[in-house]
């Protein structure tokens, strides 16, 4: 890809910028690829989105409706739950399955919003389609920019310790060379910025919508080097496996073949993980890159910024990588709303909420609400981003696909204490939370929970029939 574009808007870069006085916020959606909930894990280095979330609502307990890059993107990006759009993979675009949906971008490009975005916002195959508009929907932007960098052309040094799967289903790993603003996602940081710089100095009093998409800690798990260095090798080591839980059904594990870590040794397994965490802490200088270009500009008290992964991510909890699965480890995932006035003191919220939220939390806070489609499907978060501790009864549904071995579509519910599983070809599992949070043991044949599972199995029949 030619760096002309990034020259251009570089320059833009030299100008003063003047503070806007828009009377409606601007959005700065920040998006990441397969990241996991580990902002609070010991030794994860994230100092910039610790930043961001001293004024930001983190939500602690934020599922995706379907844990794989497409659906998920495409039912956020909608306001609509996977089975109503029909998107169950990776190769459907949002406008060919719902040909007359007004996206969230496009809601606020139709209400005079400059709408624009960066890298992988819709899907795109990881890292084959870097650099290029992959799923991408026209309709939501007005501007679009597409970076790839020595990531993308220097494919051919990744160290693959799954040589049968592609890298954008590996387990491998690079410390790369160059700086963070030769990677792809250091151009997606440079790219946003340079068009906020670029708007703000053209059209002032016009608010934007600016999404920047970046495609770590997605595997192949690529970082510079210089990120690599707060893991040194043998500090990072996945869970011990000692054989499938019992009690766990087969379909829970049946996308991982061969099984367990798709068959790499312990080794492996730890040097993966190792570089994803590289892989983290290189996602978070970027994001660090995009909160001191609103700091710069002026522009961080008039807008909301939402950091944001499309899904979850196993890293060798039961011997499992990556995501498809009904765990909370692949239906969780970060999700962080600053909007000034708002959030200004930050906070933490417990109360399990859904991506199909962020929808109409977005229009409601940007005056929207009333110009909303009325399909929507998930409520607005405002009451909780004001009070975190607010009364919230909503339980979070997620589901994945799996073959007709396994009766094909399977279900969770995930209420504030329990998560409820049934596979369809009637397997269940159900956790409690309070006891037992890294879903060790599977107690939907407890007799003693029998009343549970039929208060959350009502659930699930009820979701279905919705």
């Amino acid at each position: 890809m030619s760096l002309r574009p990034f020259a251009l808007l570089l320059g833009a870069l030299l100008f003063a910028v003047p503070a806007a006085a828009a009377e409606r916020p601007n959005v700065l959606l920040i998006c990441a690829d397969d990241l996991t909930s580990c902002l609070d894990e010991p030794g994860v280095v994230t100092p910039n989105l610790d930043r961001l979330r001293t004024r930001a609502v983190t939500f602690e307990r934020a599922y995706c409706q379907y844990p794989l890059c497409n659906p998920s993107r495409s039912s956020m990006l909608s306001g609509l739950r996977p089975d109503t759009t029909g998107i169950y993979g990776n190769g459907t675009p949002i406008r060919q399955a719902v040909p007359d949906v007004v996206t969230l971008p496009q809601l606020f490009k139709k209400n005079g919003y400059f709408t624009a975005r960066v890298g992988k916002i819709y899907h795109y195959g990881n890292p084959g389609d870097i650099g290029t508009d992959s799923l991408d929907d026209p309709e939501s932007w007005n501007r679009v920019i597409n970076p790839a960098g020595r990531d993308k052309a220097e494919e051919g040094l990744i160290i693959n310790y799954t040589a049968r799967r592609g890298l954008g289903s590996s387990l491998s790993v690079l410390e790369a060379d160059g700086t963070d603003l030769e990677h792809t996602d250091g151009l997606v940081a440079v790219g946003a910025e340079a068009l906020m710089t670029e708007h703000l100095n053209q059209n002032p009093d016009k608010p934007f919508f600016i999404a920047a998409g970046f495609f770590r800690p997605h595997c192949p798990y690529v970082a510079p080097k210089a990120h690599f260095e707060p893991y040194p090798k043998g500090s990072v080591t996945v869970p011990p496996f000692d054989g499938q839980p019992a009690g766990v059904p087969d379909a829970a594990v049946s996308r991982i073949k061969p099984y367990p870590w798709y068959g790499v040794t312990k080794e492996q397994a730890d040097d993966s993980k190792r570089a994803y965490y590289a892989s983290v802490t290189f996602l978070d200088a970027n994001v660090g890159r995009l909160l001191d270009a609103l700091d710069d500009a002026g522009q961080t008290e008039n807008t909301i910024v939402v950091f944001w992964s499309d899904h979850g991510y196993h890293l060798g909890e039961k011997g499992m990588f990556k995501k498809t699965s009904l765990y909370e480890r692949s239906a969780k995932a970060p999700m962080l709303v600053a909007a000034p006035g708002v959030t200004d003191d930050g906070g933490s919220c417990e109360r399990p909420v859904e991506f199909i939220d962020l929808y109409p939390t977005l229009a409601d806070l940007a005056g929207l609400g009333e110009k909303a489609p009325e399909r929507l499907e998930g409520v607005s978060l405002a009451p909780l981003l004001k009070n975190p501790s607010a009364d919230w009864d909503r339980p979070a549904y997620t589901q994945t696909q799996r073959s007709k071995q396994y009766g094909g579509m399977g279900y969770s519910v995930r209420n504030a204490r329990w998560r409820f599983v049934r596979w369809g070809d009637g397997a269940t599992e159900l956790y409690d939370h309070d006891a037992d949070p890294n879903e060790d043991e599977n107690l939907a044949a407890d007799p003693a929970h029998a009343e549970t599972v039929e208060e959350l199995a009502g659930l699930l029949d009820d979701y279905a029939a919705n």
